[in-house]
């Protein structure tokens, strides 16, 4: 990558060990921004390069979390790969890894040995339950962790069981959390001159997403319950999906002002001079009416019908779209945020590009995900000044492997 000034992170350099969503997401957000990334994967591949087995389509989150990277594979449980990863780690500025706590310790790249090398190494680690604590040793997957966090708890209808999130939340949460905390070091670095260990307990970073559902716990000293897609505290009203006649759309009030719109927009003015809708409280007492009243009129209505209703009297509201919807979105793709490459490896698919848009800074050209070990000679060449005598030899002997 050039080292462009205009690059927010131009010169920084990352060796990026994350794994599946996780680890790989926030160096995805620190490539994007002009960091020279170098993804170390195991001699076999990280697990989500493995879906690309079972189908095109399984194989493009690895695509999408992994541009802009160069790719290395190191054997660490050879000593030449462990001493390969500690000279790239002296020449470093940031360590990402999402092993489960220790594994990296036992073998001989941990933050104390790495540090010492180079003081001003940021090591992010990310597990599930943190470095320390009685939990630190347990397992953690998203789905086990939306498990221990609560999440699952608080999601789905009072009278089902325990659903997921959809979505990868707690990798994804936890990973913007990683970036977060390692450009904060860097921040903290520029002041010191010193590196230091960035920890992320997967479990921790999602707690403050349920400060809604939180608030029954306080009031009432009980579990929350489920809400269905009901406000989490039961707080807001109306705040539900509703019917409409082609599928659902979700309508929210936060404030009265909000209220006062939709009554407007379903022509039912009079609902602010009955005493069962007059405030927020009295619309909670009555939420299953209140419900009902939004229901039977955006059930006679499209959803686009409904949406251009809300949006003239400046309701929040949106239809319930699809993920197919959501790839073919107009909005998005003219922003830049999705677009169609065509992938060495995967053929036409759909990518996207980093949340975070810097106006006055430039974005580095979307360069597609590598083959395993496809930057071997190129890293070790450039970084490590080693002769393709040498490189020959470590791909013979194991330390390093290429498909």
């Amino acid at each position: 990558m050039k080292n462009n000034s205009n690059f927010p992170l131009a010169g920084v350099i990352v060796l990026d060990l994350g794994q599946v969503y996780q680890g790989p997401y926030a160096s995805f957000l620190l490539a994007q921004a002009g960091a020279t990334v170098i993804k170390v994967e195991p001699p076999n591949g990280e697990p989500v390069r493995h879906r690309a087995r079972i189908s095109k389509g399984n194989a493009v989150p690895f695509a999408m979390l992994n541009a802009n990277k160069q790719n290395i594979s190191l054997n660490l449980k050879s000593p030449d790969g462990v001493e390969i990863l500690k000279e790239l780690a002296a020449k470093a500025d940031v360590l990402i890894e999402n092993y489960a706590p220790g594994v990296l310790d036992r073998l001989g790249v941990g933050y104390e040995v790495l540090s010492q090398i180079n003081p001003r190494l940021i090591y992010g680690s990310a597990t599930g339950y943190g470095l320390s604590g009685p939990d630190r040793d347990n397992l953690a997957m998203d789905l086990t962790i939306q498990a221990a966090s609560g999440i699952m708890s608080v999601t789905g209808f009072p009278d089902g069981d325990p659903v997921k999130a959809g979505p990868a939340i707690t990798d994804f949460v936890s990973g913007v959390h990683l970036y977060a905390g390692v450009m904060t070091a860097l921040y903290q670095r520029e002041k010191t001159g010193k590196g230091q260990l960035v920890e992320i307990a997967m479990v921790e970073t999602v707690y403050p997403a349920m400060a809604s559902n939180l608030a029954d716990v306080f009031n009432s000293k009980a579990p929350a319950p489920r809400t269905g897609n009901r406000h989490g505290g039961l707080a807001e009203a109306p705040y539900n999906v509703y019917p409409a006649a082609d599928g659902y759309v979700a309508i929210i009030s936060v404030n009265e002002s909000h209220w006062a719109a939709l009554t407007k927009a379903m022509g039912r003015e009079e609902l602010l001079d009955d005493p069962r809708f007059t405030t927020v409280l009295d619309r909670i007492k009555n939420i299953d009416a209140t419900d009902q009243i939004v229901a039977d009129w955006s059930a006679q209505r499209s959803r686009s019908e409904v949406v251009e209703t809300c949006r003239k009297f400046k309701v929040p509201c949106a239809a319930v779209r699809n993920l197919l919807e959501v790839t073919q979105d107009r909005h998005l793709h003219e922003r830049g945020m999705l677009r169609e490459i065509a992938h060495p490896e995967y053929g036409d698919i759909l990518v996207h590009r980093s949340p975070l848009v810097l106006h006055g800074s430039d974005t580095p050209e979307y360069v597609p995900s590598s083959r395993l070990g496809e930057q071997n000679a190129e890293v070790l060449g450039s970084y490590l000044g080693m002769s393709g005598e040498r490189i020959g030899e470590l791909l013979r002997s194991g330390a390093i492997v290429q498909r």
